[in-house]
């Protein structure tokens, strides 16, 4: 009785199980990498949609920075570490001259308009280190917006 040897040249058994075991862990960073992209996006829309909350505040109470800051602030509840600052000033509607805290009333040839101004910051940090990409990176927006009176 002859024993015959298995042809493992041509034998495909596990052949899938190879591939999957080389192309998962590709997968695996693939998606790590969208997951952080999404991450970010979704927080630079949230602190730009809260420097225009703040911003709309302002234009209808010019003076109440601190109000325009916690406008910002409450726009975006699920952000931690969202940092807001409010100002706001006069200028000429044509943009040729302008006053913080409305100090000086600019000399305009055209009319004089109040305007609110809210900064957003927050600090953002990938779920995991990406080579060539900083540890953490600021996401900055700022709104401006006039308003007719103050």
């Amino acid at each position: 009785m002859r024993f015959k040897l298995p042809n493992l040249v041509s034998s495909e058994a596990g052949n899938s199980l190879v591939e999957a075991a080389f192309f998962l862990p590709l997968l695996l960073l693939l998606l790590m990498g969208v997951a952080d992209f999404g991450r970010a996006y979704y927080l630079a829309i949230e602190v730009a949609g809260a420097a225009h909350a703040g911003a709309v505040y302002g234009t209808q109470n010019i003076t109440d920075t601190t109000g325009m800051q916690n406008a910002a602030k409450l726009n975006s509840p699920d952000v931690s570490g969202l940092v807001a600052t409010g100002t706001w000033g006069c200028e000429c509607s044509d943009g040729t001259a302008s006053s913080a805290s409305c100090n000086i009333t600019p000399t305009c040839s055209v009319n004089v308009v109040y305007y609110a101004k809210v900064i957003t910051t927050v600090t953002y940090h990938p779920i995991m280190p990406w080579k060539g990409i900083n540890s953490s990176m600021v996401l900055t927006s700022s709104t401006t917006m006039r308003s007719a009176s103050e």
